[in-house]
């Protein structure tokens, strides 16, 4: 092939127009100028790029391997995988934590799917792999979700511009996505050192608590604690739909110790500021305490398997199992006697399938259960008063704990079940300080828009308010049965008697007289409140032998499963 080209063409020019030529059309190539001069000439079977380039697309796939290009990034991406400055992963051990990439690896091995934002800060001065921050995608028990978790070699698992840019990301892809978020938590929070570009900005690290709020009810949102999560960090946790903390390792606050002694003058250590005892004991804010590690990983997988991807699925159902102790055994567990305690578990352990209950919060407000468990393998959230703590009285801790479990549990189309056994909500100057009244309004409220289907059992005493709050026929329940042991009441037969008759009684000069009559007095009250009585004004739907009781709340939960509740037609409530 001959080709023409100007006179003023140089000898370089003319030999790269040859070479590419003779490679697109694989023909020997000759150059001339418009006055003939040849300028250059190439062979296609001679040494040119286009040669060489045919030879290697006719080389056999098996002789084919990484390009040293291939090999530079790899490399790369290896030194990534090694973290922050080896002297701060040898420290890990001691405080016995796992390097993230390790964790990372345990939660989900093979199941692994992507990482986003690998590279972030690559071309710092600093060494900063990723940022701190791993944010990706995985399976996870069977299940999609998205995760991120802080390395905590790299600047303490501090939060600046890049990190927060992923962490944002992945919230954001979550709300397209519908599928469950993991936060594995280990952060001192933000990197005060490079605040510019992340704090105040409106895509800054204010944005992770608007992006939580727009989560929150339309996807899972779990956090485990892995170390001291401090100020801007200590959020994430508070605003997940469940936190883990990790014994011993883990500890969140609104400043370190070192800044509340600044402040306040208070010196504290950090665990007696924000470790999980005072989070689960006192401030509410641990659902769950895991001893390590592993066993962190173990309970966020039971608590998955009650929830669904997001607010438009429905929970997963199991294979029903039967429950750990026979049912029979109900009616001899609950006491005649309304004031004598007894554990609400062994009535629950009678009830549910076998090895199906989680309780979350077990420390903070002990005197009301909240648990998810499973009747005949469908998913449910338990609200049980515990007449074993404070003879089941309503305190405000137990009213916020309980609140906020049958909020979550209907975003999250859980069905409840209600064990009511209750004097009421805790009168006194105390509990009227600590909010009794505001507490025990929000969990009415929790009871009243809760669209999910609702079974309520009498157990024994339903007196005062706590009927109401423990959906009551007041409160749109599928249901509500009673056990031959329930009462109904404005108040028992103790506080009613002195409310009464108290003067009237204290006329009474002679003791055995006035004994006498106060008995009369409490026997006639407690027929009026029998649930024998309520039953037969229609007050309940049911009274059941307990030994029923299992089956009868496994048929009303199957035939009430498709049920639809509407609420006003409003923007929303002003309670929670």
């Amino acid at each position: 092939m001959r080709i023409r080209i100007v006179d003023d063409t140089t000898e370089t020019e003319a030999r790269a127009i040859a070479e590419a030529v003779a490679s697109q059309y694989r023909e020997d190539v000759t150059v001339v100028t418009d006055s003939g001069d040849e300028m250059s000439s190439v062979s296609y079977d001679g040494d040119t790029d286009a040669t060489a380039e045919a030879e290697t697309e006719d080389q056999p796939e098996a002789d084919r391997g990484p390009t040293e290009r291939e090999e530079r990034l790899l490399e790369e991406i290896d030194e990534i995988f090694e973290g922050g400055p080896e002297k701060y992963k040898e420290q890990l051990p001691e405080e016995g934590k796992l390097f993230v990439r390790d964790r990372v690896d345990l939660w989900f091995g093979d199941d692994f799917l992507f990482e986003d934002g690998r590279f972030a800060e690559f071309d710092a001065d600093d060494q900063l792999p990723a940022d701190g921050l791993i944010t990706g995608a995985a399976e996870f028990e069977g299940r999609d979700v998205h995760f991120m978790a802080n390395d905590y070699t790299v600047k303490r698992g501090s939060m600046a511009e890049k990190g927060v840019e992923k962490f944002l990301r992945m919230q954001q892809r979550a709300l397209k996505t519908g599928k469950p978020v993991l936060y594995l938590m280990d952060s001192s929070g933000g990197r005060i050192d490079q605040q510019t570009g992340f704090f105040a900005n409106r895509e800054g690290i204010g944005k992770y608590y608007y992006n939580h709020s727009m989560l929150s009810g339309r996807v899972p949102q779990i956090c485990v604690l892995y170390g001291p999560c401090i100020a801007g960090a200590a959020y994430t946790p508070v605003f997940a739909d469940f936190t883990v903390m990790v014994r011993d390792m883990s500890a969140m606050a609104i400043a370190s110790p070192r800044m509340v002694e600044m402040v306040t003058g208070e010196q504290i250590d950090l665990q007696e500021l924000g470790g999980p005892d005072i989070h689960a004991g006192y401030s509410g804010s641990a659902d769950l305490i895991a001893d390590d590690e592993e066993h962190a990983r173990e309970l966020v997988a039971q608590l998955m398997g009650y929830l669904p991807n997001n607010s438009d699925e429905k929970p997963p159902q199991t294979d029903g199992q039967a429950p750990a102790q026979s049912p029979e055994g109900i009616d001899a567990i609950v006491p005649r006697e309304p004031n004598k305690g007894y554990d609400m578990f062994d009535v629950i352990d009678r009830v549910v399938d076998a090895g199906s209950t989680l309780e979350l919060r077990p420390e903070f407000g002990k005197e009301i259960i909240t648990a998810f468990a499973r009747i005949d393998g469908r998913p449910i959230g338990i609200v049980a008063n515990q007449p074993a703590q404070r003879a089941g009285a309503i305190f405000p801790d137990a009213a916020e704990k309980a609140a906020q479990f049958i909020w979550t549990c209907d975003a999250y189309d859980i069905p409840l079940l209600y064990l009511c056994d209750t004097p009421g909500f805790m009168a006194g100057s105390q509990v009227e300080k600590d909010g009794i009244l505001e507490q025990g309004k929000k969990m009415i409220y929790a009871t009243s828009s809760a669209t999910v289907p609702k079974q309520s059992v009498v157990v024994r005493k339903a007196y005062g308010a706590g009927i109401y709050a423990m959906s009551g026929p007041a409160y749109d329940p599928e249901s509500v049965i009673g056990l031959p042991s329930g009462e109904i009441a404005i108040m028992g037969p103790e506080a009613a008697i002195n409310a009464v008759y108290a003067r009237k009684l204290a006329e009474i000069d002679d003791p055995d007289e006035r004994e006498r009559k106060e008995q009369e007095l409490r026997e006639e009250y407690r027929e009026d409140i029998d649930v024998h009585r309520m039953a037969s004004e229609v007050v309940i739907d049911e009274i059941v032998p307990p030994s029923s009781l299992r089956d009868e709340l496994t048929n009303r939960f199957a035939f009430y499963e498709t049920v639809e509740k509407d609420l006003p037609d409003k923007k929303h409530g002003t309670i929670l």
